[in-house]
C-alpha cells in the first residue's frame, strides 16, 4: 500500500520539480541583463550622436556666415572624416588602456589562484571598438550632409538640416532607450535638447564673430 502511494506521488513530484526548474531558467521570469549591452551600446550611441551633432553644428556655423551650399557640404565632409578618425583612435586607446588594466588584474588573480576559467574571453577588443565607433560616427554625420547637399536656398537648407538632425536625435534616443531598457521619453528629450543647444550655440557664436569682423569663409 505504501509502495503504491509512492508510485502515485512520484509523477506529481516530478511535475513540481520540472515546473520550478522552468521558472528558474525562463528568460521571461529572469529578465535580460541589459548591462551586457553596455560596452557596444555606449560606443554606438556615442559615436552616432557625436557624428550627427558635431557635423550638423559645424554646417550650421558655416551656414551662418555663408549662403552657398558648397562650403557647408565641404565643411561637413571634413568634419565627418576628422571626427570618424578621432573617434576610432580615441576608442582604440581607451579600450587598450581598459584591456591592460584588466589583464594586469587577471595576472594578480592568477598568482593568487583565484582566476576564473574563461576570463580571457571577457576582455574587450580595441580594434572592434574602434571600427564600431568610426562607423557609428559616420552614420550619424552623413545625415545632415545628405540633407544639405541638394538644397540651394539658404534658409530652407538651414531649416532642413535642423529638422533632419532633430528627427535623427529622437530616433537615436528611442533606440538607445529600447536597447538599454531605460525610459524612452527621458532619453529622447535629453538627446534632442543637447543637440539643439550645440547647434544653436555654434550658429550664434559663429554668426556673431563673422558679422563683427567681416570674416569670409
Amino acid at each position: 500500500m505504501a509502495a503504491s502511494q509512492t508510485l502515485q506521488l512520484s509523477p506529481l513530484d516530478n511535475v513540481v520539480v520540472r515546473t520550478e526548474e522552468n521558472q528558474f531558467h525562463d528568460p521571461a521570469v529572469d529578465g535580460f541583463d541589459y548591462s551586457q549591452r553596455g560596452q557596444w551600446l555606449r560606443a554606438a550611441v556615442l559615436g552616432a550622436n557625436d557624428g550627427l551633432v558635431s557635423v550638423a553644428s559645424l554646417m550650421m556655423g558655416v551656414g551662418s556666415v555663408k549662403e552657398d551650399a558648397n562650403p557647408m557640404v565641404i565643411a561637413g565632409f571634413a568634419g565627418l572624416v576628422a571626427g570618424a578618425c578621432s573617434m576610432a583612435i580615441g576608442e582604440f586607446v581607451s579600450v587598450c588602456t581598459q584591456r591592460d588594466v584588466e589583464m594586469a588584474q587577471m595576472k594578480r588573480e592568477k598568482r593568487k589562484g583565484s582566476l576564473e576559467s574563461g576570463s580571457d574571453e571577457k576582455l574587450p577588443n580595441p580594434a572592434q571598438a574602434a571600427v564600431a565607433s568610426a562607423l557609428a560616427f559616420a552614420v550619424g554625420a552623413v545625415l545632415p550632409l545628405l540633407a544639405a547637399a541638394f538644397i540651394r536656398q539658404h534658409k530652407v537648407r538651414i531649416a532642413v538640416v535642423v529638422l533632419v538632425a532633430s528627427v535623427a536625435l529622437v530616433v537615436f534616443g528611442v533606440v538607445a532607450a529600447l536597447l538599454g531598457g531605460t525610459p524612452v521619453a527621458k532619453s529622447s528629450a535629453r538627446v534632442l535638447v543637447g543637440g539643439w543647444m550645440a547647434m544653436g550655440t555654434t550658429f550664434g557664436l559663429t554668426r556673431l564673430i563673422g558679422s563683427d569682423h567681416g570674416m569670409q569663409v
